[in-house]
């Protein structure tokens, strides 16, 4: 067998374990998915999964890639075609997520068991779909902490959220805390009066740190020294100050 063969085989093997697996944690719930179980659905040895996987966490990955390739997919076109009002596209981009989350509870359960740290590819993506959102966000100028924090905190806020809806019976959800929650975060990163521009300080560092990578004249060196300055600024205990004022002495 060729190189190409064996290359082409090995993935189909895989596609069905992650295929199996995927119908095991639909049909069954993210407790189904052991090895031996996923193993006797795909028709392989236990041994497979752990040469093509590595450990289990490797293949509950594959399946949380499998599922939400399709989804992170359609977000990143939706952001690329996003036009008009960013602050609504932004909450448009919230919504999804949560109905996604709560229309695959299993997926979410699955991924809460994973011992290895760190998010998994698709959920990478997702983040730089947000980032994408957030930016638009800041180059209109209505975003008053950096972008890094925003989208920390929009991320947070989100999946927090999920998990907090999937935790309650579907009959006892609030069904107005999803829009709560996304009402408080932002009103803790845009500015106060988004129909003016904000001219603090902060509002105006934000704003022109979009720019930068655009600025004629600069090396890249020059650029990325521009962004450290800008976001050390931004991130100083006198930025934090600027933003909320201590309370006057009596």
């Amino acid at each position: 067998m060729s190189a190409t063969q064996d290359t082409a085989s090995r993935d189909h093997v895989r596609l069905g374990i992650v295929a199996a697996a995927s119908q095991l944690l639909r049909e069954k719930g993210a407790n189904a998915v052991t090895t031996r179980a996923v193993a006797q659905a795909a028709g392989v040895q236990a041994p497979t999964i752990y040469r093509l996987f590595g450990d289990k966490d490797g293949l509950i990955e594959a399946v949380a890639e499998h599922v939400m390739a399709t989804y992170v997919s359609a977000k990143a076109v939706a952001v690329e075609a996003a036009e008009g009002d960013p602050v609504a596209d932004l909450r448009s981009g919230w919504r999804v997520h949560v109905e996604f989350g709560l229309a695959n509870p299993e997926l979410y359960a699955l991924m809460g068991t994973r011992g290895r740290g760190g998010p998994s590819p698709a959920t990478a993506a997702g983040i730089e779909v947000l980032r994408t959102r957030v930016r638009r966000v800041a180059a209109a100028g209505l975003l008053r902490v950096d972008e890094q924090r925003a989208v920390m905190m929009i991320h947070a806020a989100g999946n927090g959220t999920v998990l907090a809806l999937l935790a309650t019976s579907a009959e006892q959800r609030d069904p107005g805390l999803s829009n709560a929650m996304l009402d408080a975060v932002l009103s803790g990163i845009l500015v106060t009066a988004p129909v003016t521009p904000d001219t603090t300080v902060n509002a105006v560092a934000v704003t022109f740190a979009t720019v930068v990578p655009d600025l004629p004249g600069l090396t890249a060196t020059e650029r990325a020294l521009m962004t450290e300055w800008l976001n050390r600024s931004l991130t100083s205990p006198r930025s934090r100050s600027v933003l909320h004022p201590a309370a006057p002495a009596d």
